[in-house]
């Protein structure tokens, strides 16, 4: 990217979340490093993510790995391979995958159209474990914002984190706050792939 698209990107995914935050004011940094916990409510009492692909905020409103830091970053998440050292065993993340397909309501049942993702992904400290940062993510969504497109955005994030273009807790605020608006801000004219 040339120096002025990257500004450009960098510009709009800032002033993007300052907005948010601004509108806001319940939601800080501070807030993310230490969020509500969610109470459980029950399937029938609660409506399915309000927008197809994101995560229902009061069950998913994300966690953070209290190891990894804006200082600590270069022995951390931009080590590569550094997340395989902390990602949470599979016999834990398929059992919270069934149960929470139950709590979002998901009429599809079929534990192979999920992911378990980390709505503040590994690769942005996000907690490894904590089920308010986990979700069963859908793999295909209308308009292409599936777990296949989300992956992308958290790669870019990183990169933009560990070259020191953006701070860790940008990249963490523009990621939980709705990561399809962060995903066209990075990635403008370019769609979430089906």
């Amino acid at each position: 990217m040339t120096r002025f698209v990257l500004g450009l990107v960098l510009g709009l995914v800032l002033g993007s979340v300052g907005t948010y935050l601004a509108d806001h004011p319940q939601i800080t940094t501070a807030a993310l490093q230490k969020p509500e916990k969610a109470a459980a409510v029950p399937a029938a009492d609660m409506p399915v993510a309000p927008i197809a692909g994101l995560p229902n905020a009061r069950l998913t409103p994300g966690a953070l790995n209290p190891n990894v830091t804006q200082a600590n970053i270069d022995s951390t998440i931009c080590v590569r391979g550094w997340t395989r050292t902390i990602r949470p065993p599979e016999a834990y993340t398929e059992q919270l995958k069934r149960e929470q397909i139950r709590e979002y309501g998901y009429a599809d049942r079929r534990l192979g159209h999920y992911e378990e993702d980390h709505l503040i992904s590994l690769e942005l400290g996000g907690s490894p474990t904590d089920p308010h940062n986990l979700w069963p993510e859908p793999h295909d969504v209308a308009g292409g914002w599936g777990s296949f497109t989300k992956d992308r955005l958290e790669n870019a994030l990183r990169e933009m984190v560990c070259k020191h273009r953006i701070t860790l807790a940008q990249a963490r605020g523009a990621i939980a706050q709705n990561w399809i608006a962060a995903y066209e801000r990075v990635f403008p004219g370019q769609p979430g792939k089906p």
